[in-house]
């Protein structure tokens, strides 16, 4: 369903992209929001915003990158109304959360880096998006997207740098 360009935001248009790539939104969404309960409902709320507002669809960039758009807002708006919840899950180095601590260390990293480099983070790595759909999906340029994913590399790298000292 990558290769989706559809020219109107047809319920059927939508349903298919739900039905091919829900695992995508889920995954990536639940990184964002750091619970897979409230990732899944970002992208259930994202959809039910998508059928509802088909008409405002401009067919110039295509229906997958315009639904991403949304998902990503809606785990973003989500993620923020339980803010304190999950920046405590988050930012807790010493709780592992059932993780293997070596994992609990990069979620860690990744939670610190800006919102617009884990965002791009999300997207490649989670996502499995292209850089064009990540331009288009947060409406910033492709080269936006290689800079801001090339500092987020750098930062990574220092946090674990750091972490090996």
């Amino acid at each position: 369903m990558t290769e989706m360009a559809a020219r109107e935001a047809t319920v059927e248009a939508l349903e298919s992209l739900y039905r091919a790539d829900l695992p995508r939104f889920v995954r990536t969404a639940t990184a964002i929001t750091g619970d897979e309960a409230a990732g899944r409902d970002a992208v259930q709320d994202a959809f039910v915003q998508a059928v509802r507002k088909r008409d405002s669809y401009e067919s110039a960039a295509p229906l997958e990158a315009w639904v991403w758009r949304i998902v990503i807002n809606e785990a973003l708006a989500l993620r923020r109304s339980r803010a304190s919840a999950f920046e405590s899950i988050s930012t807790t180095a010493g709780s592992t959360n059932g993780l293997p601590e070596h994992d609990a260390e990069v979620r860690a990293w990744i939670a610190s880096l800006p919102e617009r480099q884990r965002l791009v983070v999300f997207l490649r790595y989670f996502a499995d998006l292209d850089y064009r759909s990540i331009a288009t999906a947060l409406d910033v340029e492709v080269g936006t997207v290689s800079a801001t994913l090339a500092a987020a590399h750098a930062a990574l790298r220092r946090a674990h740098k750091e972490a090996v000292r």
